[in-house]
């Protein structure tokens, strides 16, 4: 129920043992790649196992697992199989609010009030400032570790009069702060409007007409053996089973699980707007502002933003022994899902933003080229040579004496790069930009390079990577 946290590792590369579903011949390549990446980051992290979807042009392009499932006794990990999805599900409570709307039987302007009213400022706070974080109210799973008392169970109700009959942690819609508390109070005002417990809603109006089989609500027990078992470590030691939260913790803000396929259905859902109606992903997909106008890079249960120049759609989940990674990209018609079996790690989102750079790295007969004469050029400037045939009357002046001097005396030591690896491309200026990641022995630099509608360079940099 936790957000996990996302970071863009580069990692080392070692094999790890895999199962696969099919592969469309025209994604071979895409396999290779993405393989790639996650066999890394698994070794690197140490996470047990990983399963991946990737949907491009709007469907399921790739979908594959990687790594053990179980340790002892190993079981390899399988593309049918369920992971905890964690906080991901929040965006499914979000759209059960919005499918009420939609039949006029609540508005997300409505104040918590006038369906509990017994809870704090209930009748300050909207629906939407619940769905959006904004509320005030208090996270009551904040750690990373199962406490004591989240061993046993629970119900919406108490969680509701422990932590949301407690004064507000901020004046409703004055600032963002992440909080569970929050979508438990959202489950409870869905079972009261739609008139039947929380999941039997989710699953009649979303998981069903999605044809979403795999998901199941592992709130209600454990999953079963035939699903990997969820990992924790104390430091940097070794893994052990992860206890379990106590039935009633994850209600309406963590509690799916699913295989990583069924995930990137509901993506592709929300790129073909085919569950809700356009108003209401509108409201989704939408980022909520402050009352003083700043704003929270959060829609209702998705964060809401730019990568690389593309709009996402994304969240990370986590529950005790997993984390998780869903990223939508719905002007671009891709998504990927990346669901892992060991908590507080941050490999889902690694894995999850490399295959995003991977995307859109067009990799086709131009791009290649340009990715050789790039290298070209970065190995003249190891000698303090360059190609001015290549380059504007611009970029030739900014190769002066004293820059060709400097580029040889500080990349030449480098060597061969191991790898030269192109990671962005976007329009701008009237130029088109192409950045590029070259890899040595302990070290990473940044190439950027700005190209003329004629093709000649007006801006070749190079610069340490972060």
């Amino acid at each position: 129920m936790r957000k996990a946290i996302y970071c863009g590792l580069i990692v080392a590369c070692a094999a790890l043992p895999l199962r696969a579903q099919s592969v469309p011949a025209a994604d071979t390549a895409l396999a290779g790649r993405v393989d790639s990446i996650v066999r890394q980051v698994l070794a690197t992290t140490g996470v047990p196992s990983a399963t991946v979807a990737v949907v491009r042009d709007g469907r399921l392009a790739y979908a594959q697992a990687y790594g053990a499932a179980r340790l002892e006794p190993r079981v390899p990990a399988l593309p049918t199989m369920r992971y905890s999805i964690g906080s991901i599900s929040k965006q499914f409570t979000a759209s059960c609010i919005l499918l009420l709307q939609q039949e006029g039987k609540l508005s997300l302007d409505d104040l918590v009030g006038r369906f509990l009213p017994g809870l704090t400022r209930a009748r300050e706070v909207t629906i939407r400032e619940l769905l959006s974080h904004t509320s005030g109210y208090q996270d009551y799973w904040p750690q990373d570790y199962v406490p004591l008392l989240m061993q046993r169970p629970i119900s919406a109700d108490s969680i509701m009069t422990r932590w949301a009959k407690r004064p507000l942690d901020f004046d409703p819609g004055t600032r963002w702060q992440y909080s569970n508390t929050n979508y438990v109070i959202a489950g409870a005002i869905v079972e009261k409007v739609g008139g039947m417990p929380f999941y039997d809603f989710l699953r009649a109006r979303i998981l069903e007409p999605l044809s979403m089989r795999s998901a199941v609500n592992s709130d209600a027990g454990p999953l079963p053996p035939s699903d990997p078992t969820g990992y924790m470590s104390y430091g940097i030691g070794p893994l052990h089973p992860a206890p379990a939260e106590g039935s009633g913790w994850m209600f309406a803000a963590g509690e799916l699980a699913m295989t990583a396929s069924d995930l990137a259905r509901w993506d592709i859902s929300m790129m073909d707007r085919s569950l809700l109606a356009p108003a209401s992903y509108r409201e989704l997909e939408t980022e909520v502002l402050l009352k003083n106008g700043v704003g929270t890079g959060y829609g209702l249960g998705v964060d809401v933003g730019l990568d690389a120049g593309h709009r996402v759609l994304s969240h990370g989940g986590e529950v005790s022994g997993f984390t998780a990674s869903n990223r939508v990209y719905p002007d671009d018609r891709a998504a990927i899902v990346v669901l892992t079996n060991q908590d507080a790690s941050t490999a889902a989102g690694a894995i999850s933003q490399a295959i995003g750079r991977l995307l859109f790295t067009v990799q086709d007969a131009t791009t290649r080229a340009k990715v050789a004469e790039a290298r070209r050029i970065f190995e003249g400037l190891q000698r303090g040579t360059i190609d001015r045939s290549l380059l504007t009357d611009d970029a030739n002046a900014y190769f002066d004496d004293v820059a060709l001097r400097d580029f040889a005396a500080s990349l030449g030591p480098l060597g061969t790069p191991q790898a030269f690896v192109p990671t962005f491309e976007e329009a701008r200026g009237g130029m088109l930009e192409r950045v590029f990641r070259v890899t040595f022995p302990g070290r990473t630099l940044r190439v950027w390079t700005y190209e003329m509608p004629d093709g000649k360079l007006e801006q070749y940099q190079v610069a340490a990577q972060n």
